[in-house]
């Protein structure tokens, strides 16, 4: 069994995230462009496949429900949690349009997206950086080390410096409770 060797393997992914600056600045970033989007009125849609929508679902969560302490809802919302409307647009349009058609629904000019991807190349996620672009919706992308397709939409990228899927979904985990806990620290002053 490989235990520990795990363990510390994504302790050292955590001390690259931790030395790396760039990537610090960014969750900085992420945080204020959230605060000034939700004091303005805005919203903080997420999205992602598999495994990251699980975490896309779960950050929503901590935004409009709570992190830390009891306080108001913030406006935030995973796009694939209806699942008529998932299962309606993948059949009658295309799974890859499964994001980008809720969002340009549901999404206005000065929201938020934020599209998580190991890969960094999940065709919905792309579409819907697409929409978010001609919407004027800002964009954070969470992805892996190279960022894949999504860095060239992205207005803030989150790439964990790791090829390791599990690993990279357990950092996207992190720098959104970063995030989270920032955002309600600040808009709540506590």
């Amino acid at each position: 069994m490989k235990i520990k060797e795990s363990i510390q393997d994504r302790i050292a992914v955590k001390e690259e995230i931790l030395n790396d600056k760039k990537l610090l600045t960014s969750i900085e970033e992420a945080v204020n462009m959230i605060v000034e989007t939700l004091r303005k009125g805005g919203k903080i849609h997420f999205c992602g496949n598999g495994g990251s929508a699980a975490d896309a679902q779960h950050l929503a969560a901590e935004l409009s429900g709570k992190f830390y302490f009891d306080r108001a809802p913030l406006n935030a919302e995973a796009l694939h949690c209806n699942s008529s409307f998932l299962t309606a647009v993948g059949n009658d349009y295309g799974y890859e349009f499964i994001f980008s058609r809720l969002l340009e629904g549901s999404g206005k000019e000065g929201d938020v997206l934020v599209g998580l991807s190991t890969s960094g190349n999940s065709d919905n996620i792309i579409q819907a950086f697409e929409t978010a672009k001609k919407k004027k919706i800002a964009i954070i992308a969470f992805t892996g080390a190279a960022g894949g397709k999504m860095k060239d939409y992205a207005d803030i990228l989150l790439n964990v410096p790791s090829t390791d899927t599990p690993v990279i979904q357990e950092n996207h985990t992190m720098m959104g409770h970063l995030i989270c806990e920032n955002v309600e620290s600040i808009i709540f002053k506590n």
